[in-house]
């Protein structure tokens, strides 16, 4: 018989701490490894955390809307199924735990609808025109709400679809796909006059928020959307406002060229092998695998023999600190249908063939595009590179994804004429040539490191092996 902590996994780097928004298990219940325990909300991602040890859930530490750090318990597993079923209290539910004056603490999550209440329904709740007052919500959808100047007030009257009446990511993003109309009285309020183009939830009078904030329970400065200021337009204009995942872009590429000076250095590689070895197998993968095979693969192959080549490209810089990772973990920038990028890892990519390498690369663009990528297959990346061949690009000047060093972009295949070396004497052929960039960050990758790593990656790609099988 034993007692094992549930701890609260860590979800994504910088993440420190989760909100616990539901526990899909109560105690008494037999947890098979690996099955769905809780649902937890962050800044970034709502997501149901797994057990890592099968048992019985024997107590629960930590209740629905209580705020939990990386690495703090927040159950307790009996890993003896048989012992732990007969002491396990039958009570579906856990009890409250009895606070210092005997009385027992009320549960985080002050709203919680019962049959036949009309919040219950959020149909009835618009109709009613009733605040959900109290009502929880996730950090992400705070962090959303004052993003889009969406205010208290009119959170509380936006309907939730999750469980007990919740506002989950999808409830709020489709509000503010909607033009976010006033939900609450404020609307009634006069507001400052935005351009038609682009409707914003401006901040009402403070004598008329005041009734409002008399009924209800005020919200912590923290979590308090604000408005934004509308820029104001002429009629030959359209005003768009950035979504949540090009706001965030738009931040880090700043920070990037804030913190690192960039340099890029430019080689041309012929690919005349890779082009035709492609050509050759393309079909009878697609029919053997049902997927396509693409020339990334090669590419991220060809870059992490050069890693292994020049492993003081695959750093990070902490103050006066360089840290040399081991492990080679490749981001590959992947198009969104939105039009925004995002940034899946390849873990261990050194440790892949050219087949495992294609098959992971397609499983995280296809789930990146389905919007069902986990906060694991983003974090941990050591170098990256985009294809801006795909859009047309003979080559680009690439940003730093930090905290990495380098990065590298990789260009249009374009047939050129060349002058071809062979025991007869020089010819003129025709040939296929790619633009490899490599923007690296000056303050601890030198001209000289920075352009032997791009050269390296390019001697691979043309000692491509053309009986190499796949």
């Amino acid at each position: 018989m034993a007692r094992v902590e549930m701890t609260m996994p860590k979800m994504g780097e910088s993440i420190m701490e989760g909100t616990v928004l539901k526990w899909l298990k109560q105690v008494g219940d037999t947890i098979e490894q690996d099955e769905s325990v809780l649902e937890v909300a962050t800044d970034k991602v709502d997501t149901e955390v797994p057990a890592i040890h099968a048992g019985v859930l024997q107590e629960i530490l930590v209740q629905e809307g209580q705020v939990v750090a990386v690495g703090a318990p927040i159950a307790i597993v009996e890993t003896d199924a048989a012992s732990a079923g007969a002491s396990a209290a039958p009570a579906a539910t856990p009890a409250a735990a009895p606070s210092d004056n005997g009385a027992a603490e009320k549960p985080a999550v002050p709203y919680l609808p019962e049959a036949g209440d009309p919040q219950a329904n959020p149909a009835q709740a618009v109709t009613a025109a009733q605040p959900q007052t109290g009502r929880f919500y996730s950090p992400l959808v705070l962090s959303i709400a004052r993003e889009e100047g969406i205010s208290m007030a009119d959170l509380e009257y936006l309907p939730g679809t999750g469980s007990e009446g919740r506002v989950t990511k999808k409830d709020i993003l489709d509000y503010v796909a909607g033009g976010k109309k006033p939900l609450s009285g404020e609307a009634s309020s006069p507001k400052p006059q935005a351009p038609s183009v682009a409707p914003a939830v401006a901040a009402a009078p403070a004598q008329a928020a005041a009734p409002a904030a008399e009924a209800k329970p005020t919200t912590p400065p923290a979590q308090q959307p604000t408005a934004k200021a509308v820029p104001s337009i002429s009629g030959g204009q359209e005003l768009l406002e950035m979504d949540r995942m090009r706001k965030m872009i738009a931040q880090r590429m700043v920070d990037s060229k804030r913190i690192s000076p960039h340099v890029t250095s430019f080689v041309e590689a012929d690919v005349t092998d890779i082009v035709n070895w492609r050509n050759k197998n393309k079909d009878a993968y697609k029919k053997r695998e049902g997927e396509n095979l693409t020339f990334t693969p090669i590419f991220i192959q060809a870059i992490a023999r050069a890693i292994q080549d020049f492993p003081m490209i695959n750093v990070s810089i902490d103050g006066d600190y360089i840290i040399k990772k081991r492990d080679i973990n490749i981001g590959v920038a992947v198009a969104l249908p939105s039009g925004n990028l995002i940034v899946p890892v390849i873990h261990n990519a050194d440790q892949l063939n050219l087949n495992g390498l294609s098959k992971k690369l397609n499983d995280l663009a296809n789930r990146a595009r389905t919007n069902k990528l986990k906060p694991e297959d983003l974090e941990g990346g050591t170098y990256t590179v985009s294809n801006v061949g795909s859009f047309g690009n003979v080559m680009g000047t690439p940003i730093i994804m930090q905290p990495q060093v380098a990065i590298m972009a990789v260009g249009a295949i374009k047939k050129k004429p060349a002058v071809i070396e062979t025991p007869q004497g020089d010819l003129i052929g025709v040939r296929h040539f790619m633009f490899l960039s490599h923007s690296y960050d000056h303050r601890v990758v030198d001209g000289s490191l920075g352009g032997m790593f791009v050269r390296k990656v390019a001697d691979y790609l043309e000692q491509f092996d053309p009986n190499t099988a796949i």
